[in-house]
């Protein structure tokens, strides 16, 4: 019987000597000490060409001095942004799949358009913010918020807004302004953002409520204005331009961008990507890339993004609730 228990003992040594050789006994984590060590696919839930996907192909590009892997972009376009954020979510929690988080992860689910919520991922870093702005002809009656406002109460309706679609955050920041001021728009939906500011050109309507960088060149060139933006402070690039507060409309609203990633991704692996996210976010070619597509910087942590996303949500729960939008 000895011998024999000696013989166990020496095979089960062996086993687990051999287990280890071929990593099938180590330790989960130790899978991760060289996180990454292939390629990280970032999706983008929106087509080619935008803001979004300008920023994560910027992104892309500057992450590369801070990890030996590539970073590609996948576009995932459709239902909003549901599509995308949907394949990641249910994606296994490596790292290895990543998502560009926007407003709409929160706006959606209370428009009855989505399933998912934003404690679904977890937030690696906030990296832009753009607020909205209302916006019209150059040769428009009102040089201030308070004559277009005065319009819009004095004939309810007949100042149509323009924005990117029911239920986006450009409806949702016109809703939030007539809340605020009583004044009563009309609101026209666009499949974009770019399609109602060529609207508003066009003279098909009066005023758009869309972020800054979407009517710079059209601001430059002198062909609409800008009466004010939705914002804490005034806006790089529009330093005249007052902001709502500052004309005693309590109002900050807009949208922002970010990175995520499953809820269940490895803690080290989430330090990892924060600790790249960090000094890709620092490298000057992303701020120089943001200037020149007008976006607005802004960098916080994934501990500070997630309080940023439980507070929206709170908000646009109760806006979309009070309001009672329809998508």
């Amino acid at each position: 019987m000895k011998n024999k228990s000696n013989f166990l003992r020496s095979l089960a040594a062996i086993s687990s000597a051999t287990l280890l050789s071929l990593g099938l006994g180590a330790p989960a984590a130790a899978a991760d000490t060289d996180f990454p060590n292939r390629t990280i696919e970032l999706l983008v839930p929106y087509q080619p060409g935008g803001g979004t996907d300008g920023l994560a192909r910027t992104f892309a590009d500057a992450s590369r001095k801070h990890m030996s892997q590539s970073m590609v972009i996948v576009n995932r376009p459709g239902a909003g942004g549901a599509i995308g954020w949907t394949e990641v979510i249910n994606a296994k929690p490596d790292g290895y799949k990543l998502a560009v988080l926007t407003v709409e992860l929160l706006t959606l689910p209370h428009l009855g358009l989505a399933k998912f919520n934003y404690d679904d991922f977890q937030p690696i870093a906030q990296l832009n913010a753009d607020p909205a702005a209302i916006t019209v002809k150059a040769d428009a009656p009102w040089n201030t918020i308070e004559e277009f406002l005065a319009a819009a109460k004095k004939s309810p309706e007949s100042v149509r807004v323009g924005n990117s679609g029911n239920g986006s955050i450009w409806h949702l920041a016109a809703a939030a302004l007539e809340d605020k001021t009583g004044a009563k728009f009309g609101h026209i939906p666009f499949q974009g953002a770019a399609p109602a500011v060529l609207a508003l050109l066009g003279g098909h309507i009066e005023a758009v409520a869309v972020s800054p960088a979407e009517v710079t060149t059209h601001v430059q060139s002198g062909k609409l204005k800008m009466l004010a933006v939705m914002a804490d402070q005034r806006v790089k690039g529009f330093e005249k331009v007052p902001t709502a507060k500052e004309r005693g409309i309590d109002l900050s609203i807009g949208t922002w961008r970010g990175l995520g990633a499953p809820k269940n991704t490895p803690p080290e692996v989430m330090a990892k990507l924060r600790e790249i996210t960090a000094k890709t976010a620092a490298e000057p070619m992303m701020r120089e890339a943001m200037d020149k597509q007008n976006l607005g910087y802004v960098y916080t942590d994934g501990a500070v993004f997630k309080e940023t996303l439980a507070k929206d949500n709170a908000y646009y729960k109760a806006l979309i609730t009070k309001l009672n939008i329809k998508p």
